[in-house]
């Protein structure tokens, strides 16, 4: 089959700011491993262990995103901007919510709160400190996450990416001069890394509400933030939006659980796992920018009612992100010297580095694979329960107790333990072959509204 350049031209005009903004995002992870590295292990590890409470935050704000993305896609391909509007109100009004509760947790629980990941006294502390100073940039997070979500719907990627690159520029740099104490800036370490953090989301903040209020982006409509002008979009959000919630939760939960086990076996396997992590998420922003443009796409393709288009193009993208997949492993290969010259661990982490490098390099094609299906082309349509199935069935019932059985009741090495963790992606793929397969996700999903909004600024 021929390649439709056109299709691809404007996936990548919608990936490139995308995963553009996921590899900066990755960046300040990186940034804070690296940075904190030099300090000591301990500080690397115990904001490896905090780090997963952001993390869980971003799989509810994700999932809340998700959902707006699967209704406002579709409304957007038709012209819908009253719709459009009133999706990005719901978001925003769970997002916020949520993340207060994430801010009030992190800010008076923050030692409990480590308990959970690790039972070594001096991590629990140190993480503390991170998470208590870290705590308002939950609900900041909530608020620019919303906005960037609608905005790459509404042909604003570029904008959003520009914020989001903003952000994670001030941070990096508020990073080396908050850990280290360069020039008048205080030493502080781990509470540097995290104050860098909120002071970085105060400005992404800033830059989103300034391209509001200049009509850059869709509006956010205050009676509609406080309760819903239209139910029935309302309805539909949950609709699409909860079996989405709990995949992202249930697959968040796993991939935690998989922290909490490397957590349990000691800080080496803790730093190796955080810096193989951090590797396969950089190399992995292409892979979810075009898991991103797709259900964009296909999104617009559907609510146009251009159904044989779509599924057209469906198959395209599947291939395509075999292709992405195994490149992106490649370059995780090639980059394992450079890794294990630059990062400065233990011998025993170093040790176990090097093989985490080389499992993160085929686990990433089983990886780009599903996320274009089950995170891209499924809810493009609608289909957003499938997913939540897959992936609660794969890790719940199958990797997770084989991880826990392997490290507790066997007592495997570290490296056993780690492939056991690294199989949930392959697992599920003759699922979600066989379901892709059924088409079900080939549907228009909008309802008819004869109300109107005005348009956004054109760009510059």
């Amino acid at each position: 089959m021929a390649i439709d350049k056109g299709l691809y031209k404007k996936l990548f005009t919608i990936v490139t700011p995308i995963a553009f903004q996921f590899l900066m995002s990755s960046l300040v992870t990186a940034s804070d491993a690296f940075m904190l590295g030099f300090l000591d292990q301990d500080s690397l590890s115990a904001s490896s262990l905090a780090g997963q409470a952001a993390f869980l935050f971003s799989l509810f704000y994700g999932a809340f995103v998700f959902g707006s993305n699967v209704l406002a896609a579709q409304y957007w391909g038709k012209k819908d901007i009253d719709s459009v509007e009133e999706v990005l109100a719901v978001t925003m009004r769970y997002s916020l919510i949520v993340g207060a509760l994430f801010t009030l947790g992190t800010a008076f629980f923050p030692e409990q709160i480590m308990h959970i990941f690790t039972s070594d006294g001096k991590l629990i502390e140190t993480g503390g400190v991170y998470l208590r100073t870290v705590s308002l940039s939950f609900v900041l997070t909530g608020f620019s996450q919303a906005y960037y979500g609608i905005m790459k719907i509404c042909d604003r990627a570029k904008l959003s990416s520009a914020i989001g690159s903003t952000s994670v520029v001030i941070n990096i740099i508020l990073n080396a001069c908050l850990i280290f104490g360069l020039g008048i800036f205080p030493k502080m370490g781990i509470a540097g890394a995290a104050l860098a953090t909120v002071i970085s989301r105060i400005f992404e903040t800033g830059f989103v509400a300034f391209a509001m209020i200049r009509k850059l982006c869709p509006a956010l409509r205050l009676k509609k933030l406080i309760r819903s002008s239209n139910p029935d979009i309302h309805r539909d959000y949950w609709v699409y939006t909860l079996p989405i919630l709990i995949n992202q939760l249930g697959w968040g939960g796993g991939v935690s659980m998989y922290s909490v086990i490397m957590g349990h076996l000691g800080s080496d396997a803790t730093a190796a796992n955080s810096i193989a992590s951090i590797v396969r998420s950089i190399i992995a922003s292409f892979c979810w920018g075009i898991a991103s443009g797709v259900g964009i796409l296909i999104g617009g393709m559907l609510g146009r009612n251009e159904i044989e288009k779509a599924r057209r193009a469906g198959g395209s993208f599947v291939r395509f992100s075999i292709i992405t997949g195994a490149a992106s492993g490649l370059v995780i290969l090639a980059l394992t010297p450079l890794v294990l010259k630059v990062v400065s661990l233990e011998p025993q982490a170093q040790h176990y580095l090097k093989y985490m490098m080389f499992l993160a390099s085929y686990y990433i094609i089983g990886n780009s694979l599903n996320s274009t299906v089950i995170v891209g082309i499924f809810p493009a349509g609608g289909d957003t329960r499938f997913g939540m199935m897959c992936d609660v069935i794969t890790l719940w019932g199958v990797v997770v107790p084989l991880g826990l059985i392997g490290a507790f009741v066997l007592k495997l090495p570290v490296i056993p333990v780690a492939v056991i963790l690294t199989l949930d992606e392959f697992v599920k793929i003759p699922a979600v072959y066989r379901h892709y397969m059924k088409f079900r996700w080939l549907r228009n999903i909008t309802r008819e509204n004869s109300s109107s909004a005005p348009a956004l600024k054109e760009s510059a």
